[in-house]
């Protein structure tokens, strides 16, 4: 057994806008250049990745990305200084708080495996 958690960000509505995926994605126009190539080596379409970025960008009230126009494929993004600056940050959130679940998930396994040892004895007499 094991514990996996998913962790958001979500506005005061509850509605989620950032996650693992918002911080691949970001992570991989940094990398690329390119929302479009991004979106592609995600294996999602353009249209759900600017979504994401949008709606990013929409609740924090702040660019991640510049979008470029110009050059031989006319296309092309990167991270804004803000948006390098907040994928760190929230991947060393998003590490440390999935790091901290490890102790007490031990703890959690170890009275799991007590609780399912006494009553498997008891419930087979």
């Amino acid at each position: 057994m094991d514990v996996k958690a998913k962790l958001y960000l979500v506005s005061g509505e509850g509605e989620k806008f950032m996650g693992i995926g918002v911080l691949w994605l970001l992570q991989q126009i940094e990398e690329s250049g390119s929302l479009r190539a991004a979106a592609g080596s995600m294996g999602i379409s353009y249209s759900k990745a600017y979504n994401m970025v949008k709606n990013l960008e929409h609740q924090i009230g702040v660019p991640v990305i510049e979008r470029k126009r110009g050059g031989a494929d006319h296309e092309g993004s990167s991270l804004t200084r803000f948006g390098q600056q907040f994928v760190v940050l929230y991947d060393e959130f998003q590490t440390e708080a999935k790091r901290r679940l490890v102790e007490p998930f031990d703890v959690f396994s170890r009275e799991f495996q007590a609780l399912l040892s006494e009553f498997a004895h008891t419930d087979k007499e």
